[in-house]
């Protein structure tokens, strides 16, 4: 069996593992265990790290994470508006049977930065790093980014429609006119 890292270690050079399991409302209100049980999930949120999250507060400065790695506890605890099946935020983890909580793998996390239009956060992401989805909920509120072997590289706005929300894609030209 695998040595699997400490949550106090870094994932990159500012990230630590702990940050991207520990960010979310849900995870400070409950404190559950929210650790990965997979080697491949702490590669994968190492991975996110460099190629995505020091690359944006590079640019932009802080960023604050607001849902990271999404652990089976922690996701029974959240009671609305996710999709472990397609949001990443489970990395590499499975279920009892084996198989994976969400096939897509890579890892996810959802984040702003304070002051900036996440517009303008996605524009970076698109015109200059990898990733696999992007779903954009307003210039002011946390934006979702994902990293995985599909490397689509699809973007999608989030519309609400009455409780629900309802994916439109966007294409890069779309968010350079603003979206």
């Amino acid at each position: 069996m695998a040595v699997l890292p400490d949550l106090q270690e870094l994932a990159s050079e500012h990230f630590t593992y702990a940050d991207l399991c520990h960010c979310s409302d849900t995870w400070r209100k409950t404190r559950i265990e929210n650790v990965p049980q997979e080697p491949e999930t702490y590669h994968a949120i190492s991975e996110l790290c460099e190629k995505v999250l020091e690359p944006i507060a590079k640019e932009f400065g802080q960023i604050e994470l607001t849902y990271g790695f999404a652990g089976p506890a922690l996701t029974r605890k959240i009671r609305r508006r996710i999709s472990p099946q397609l949001d990443q935020h489970a990395g590499h983890e499975r279920r009892a049977s084996g198989e994976f909580f969400c096939p897509r793998l890579g890892q996810a996390a959802d984040f702003w930065v304070p002051g900036v239009s996440s517009i303008e956060v996605a524009r970076v992401v698109v015109d200059a790093l990898p990733f696999d989805r992007v779903y954009l909920y307003g210039p002011d509120r946390p934006m979702h980014v994902s990293i995985g072997p599909q490397d689509a590289g699809v973007i999608f706005e989030m519309r609400k429609s009455g409780s629900r929300l309802i994916p439109r894609a966007l294409k890069p030209k779309d968010l350079a006119s603003g979206g």
